[in-house]
């Protein structure tokens, strides 16, 4: 089997020469990307920061109502904003949401036309399955590395592992929903004499409305799951006491944080639910 070892197919090697020629060609463009994320980062973050904390949930309260018309979701939502004041993690809180919100708006705006363009275009998206594929079951420890050597320590590459992480689902939902759109609705919309545009957006996204809502709930509970790995190349909010208590072996510090990055999870999850009943 020596012939076989001998001749090594250099996918490393490959990887980093092509890392060393986008980094070394479109430097450019990196910055660039990087400038805007940090400003959309540090909008989301001063929204979130400046006001008092109280004005703020109560804004997350209000626009829970407004979307389940259910008071007891938001109560679930008023009471766990006040639990993690109380556990005193307001701050890490805000920075790990503004990660989630800043990924969330990165990968609708991608995700969804890539998705609407897919659903058109079935040879597209058969080219797209294996690099979703790939995209979703690398580990996730993989991307830290280029978003280091493309955009340095901090908010933004920890950003950018995550809409990597994330971006195949919004792409994948927004296909589905599109894609399965009844041929009866677009044959109506076609002998009604509608254009393309008008059966983009007045049939298939408003049938495909559900799959995409869907698709933005997966982003913000896989983002949210990226807020440990986001740590380790500097950027901050939750999973930075999460990886302090594991490098201190601090129990309740662990259990503290990361009962809290639960309570958030649940909170985005019930905000965003579909169903949210009408109490």
């Amino acid at each position: 089997m020596n012939w076989l070892t001998d001749t090594k197919i250099p996918v490393g090697r490959t990887a980093k020469q092509a890392f060393d020629w986008l980094q070394d060609n479109l430097d450019w463009f990196f910055d660039g990307l990087a400038n805007g994320l940090e400003w959309l980062i540090n909008a989301i973050l001063w929204i979130l920061q400046t006001p008092h904390p109280m004005f703020v949930i109560l804004a997350f309260v209000a626009i829970t109502y407004l979307i389940q018309r259910s008071w007891k979701t938001a109560l679930l939502i008023l009471l766990g904003f006040l639990f993690i004041l109380n556990q005193g993690y307001w701050e890490e809180t805000t920075e790990s949401l503004t990660l989630v919100l800043s990924a969330c708006v990165v990968c609708m705006a991608v995700g969804v036309p890539i998705g609407i363009a897919a659903a058109h275009r079935p040879r597209l998206y058969s080219y797209m399955r294996p690099v979703l594929d790939l995209m979703q079951t690398l580990p996730t420890f993989v991307y830290l590395i280029p978003a280091i050597v493309f955009f340095g320590i901090g908010m933004v590459p920890g950003l950018m592992a995550t809409v990597i992480f994330v971006l195949p689902a919004p792409i994948r939902l927004t296909h589905l929903g599109v894609a399965s759109t009844p041929k009866s609705l677009l044959e109506a919309a076609e002998a009604f004499g509608a254009t393309p545009r008008q059966t983009l957006w007045k049939v298939e996204l408003p049938y495909a409305l559900p799959q995409i809502m869907t698709g933005l709930n997966q982003t913000i509970m896989l983002s949210l799951s990226m807020v440990v790995i986001a740590a380790l190349v500097g950027a901050n909010g939750l999973g930075v006491p999460v990886v302090r208590a594991l490098n201190t072996v601090n129990t309740a510090l662990g259990f503290e944080s990361g009962f809290i990055i639960v309570v958030v999870a649940i909170m985005l999850d019930r905000m965003l639910r579909l169903k949210g009943g009408g109490e």
